[in-house]
């Protein structure tokens, strides 16, 4: 996926806010909580999932997905953004911000749709 369309996909989600990272990255976060990371040269994405999301991506497409972060019940995956599928990245992306968005957001996009 073109890096700018990936961009307006996420900020096309209710309430996304895009933000500097500590290198200078973008980081997307929904009421100041992040759920996206890109990788300072646009090529990668780390997306907060659930553990075992995490695992059936990386054991389906390795080249593709890699395990990162993990904390609590999340375990972060990462993307390689032009490697990647443009439905199942736009999915991965909008289950990522679900995972952080309050239940008032979420109803948004419902009734977007």
């Amino acid at each position: 996926m073109d890096v700018d369309v990936l961009q307006k996909v996420v900020l096309g989600l209710p309430g996304v806010e895009e933000h500097e990272g500590w290198a200078g990255q973008p980081v997307f976060k929904v009421k100041n909580k992040s759920f996206a990371y890109m990788s300072e040269d646009e090529t990668r994405l780390q997306l907060k999932a659930l553990r075992e999301e995490q695992e059936a991506l990386v054991a389906e497409d390795p080249e593709v997905y890699s395990p990162s972060w993990a904390g609590g019940r999340f375990a972060w995956v990462g993307v390689d953004i032009v490697a990647a599928d443009d439905q199942e990245l736009r999915e991965l992306v909008t289950e990522a911000w679900r995972l952080t968005a309050p239940k008032y957001l979420i109803a948004q996009l419902g009734a977007e749709l």
